[in-house]
Order: structure tokens, then sequence, then C-alpha cells
């Protein structure tokens, strides 16, 4: 479901990394390496925010160069600020994301967001929500739709221990027909989600 071969990046003269490659179906995968290694770039690159220098990406199938609305149509992308327009509530960005991928903010979207706390702050425009609030905001509308590719950025980030359990829970859920994409610094919870922990070093780096 998602299928990346031969990707380079670099910022001026400094290599970010090159030659990455790697093909994923469904199940849990986590990219655990240390900070400022890249993580945040690569999956900007697998999410399509951001242009890698060579290669390419495949999601479901189809090429994030030559069939970018398709292979975005497929793919639900939780980054690590998580910050939408500052002046949308988080209810308004659900519905957004749900009419984006054709379906409804049904009662299963909303008993995840009420299992993450959510119900309180769904009215709360996302400039004055905490850092957390608007990451289960985003992580709630990952669920949405049926998006084969879920790529998220440190998703336990800014998470207590009982949002922790429920994206944990979520997680599992998604990856039994779906790939779940995501970096961590975080073995405990790479473990608990029964993801394939891997490192740069897995993708073929070369520098």
């Amino acid at each position: 479901m998602l299928e990346f071969e031969n990707l380079c990046k670099r910022y001026d003269e400094h290599i970010i990394f090159q030659g990455l490659r790697y093909r994923a179906g469904a199940g849990c995968v986590a990219l655990n390496d240390e900070t400022g290694s890249g993580k945040s770039t690569l999956l900007g690159i697998l999410a399509g925010t951001i242009e890698p220098d060579q290669g390419e990406v495949w999601i479901n199938g189809y090429s994030l160069r030559t069939a970018p609305l398709a292979a975005k149509s497929a793919l639900a992308y939780v980054p690590d600020d998580c910050m939408a327009d500052s002046l949308q509530t988080g209810r308004e960005y659900l519905e957004l994301v749900a009419s984006n991928r054709k379906t409804a903010v049904d009662s299963h979207a909303l008993d995840l967001a009420d299992r993450f706390g959510l119900t309180p702050h769904l009215e709360k425009r996302f400039e004055q929500m905490s850092f957390g609030t608007r990451k289960k905001i985003c992580l709630t509308a990952a669920a949405l739709g049926d998006a084969k590719v879920i790529i998220a950025d440190e998703p336990g980030g800014g998470l207590d221990a009982a949002a922790r359990a429920v994206l944990v829970d979520l997680f599992k859920t998604l990856a039994e027909d779906r790939t779940v994409f995501f970096s961590s610094y975080d073995l405990v919870f790479t473990r608990a989600c029964n993801a394939k922990a891997i490192t740069f070093s897995d993708l073929g780096m070369s520098v």
C-alpha cells in the first residue's frame, strides 16, 4: 500500500538522506531514529507536502508524482504540529476532511473523539487549542473514510497516558487492513502498537 524508491533530499550542500527505499502492506511500521535524522522530512515527502530531489512514492499503487490526486485521496497525514486554519473549529475541520473523503462525521468518529476527550473542545478554534488537543483532532480525522495509508509524525507527542492508550487501539484497528507508517522516539509506544520498528539503515540509506 505504501512504497518508495530511491528517495533523496538535500538542503544546499547538506544531504539529509539518499537512496531510501521501502515497501509496506497492511500493518504498523514505526520509524525509530534519533532526533534530527530526517524523520519529519521523509514523512512530509511520503505525504506529498515536501518535494524530494529524487525518487518516487506510491500510495495504494498511485504515484505521488504522476497521479497526485489519486495518491492523496488514499492518504491520511497527521503532521507533528497539526495546526490547520487557526480560525477553524475542531468540528469544522473534521467535517471538511469528511467531505473531502466523501464520508461523514458519523457516530463512530464522534465516539473516537469522545474517547480522546475531545467532546468539550470540538467548538474551539485551532488557535485556542493546546498542542495535544490539536493532535487528537488530526488523529480523529485520520480515521475518517477509507484512507489506505496513514502517515503520522510523532503521533504520541503531547498526549497523556489515557489518550495514548486510545491511539494504540486506533492504530491496531487501522493496521488490520491499512498501512500505518509513523515516526516515534518511544519504543514502548511502538511495541504497544505491535509496530515493526525500523531505522534509516533499514531503508537502504547511503550518504
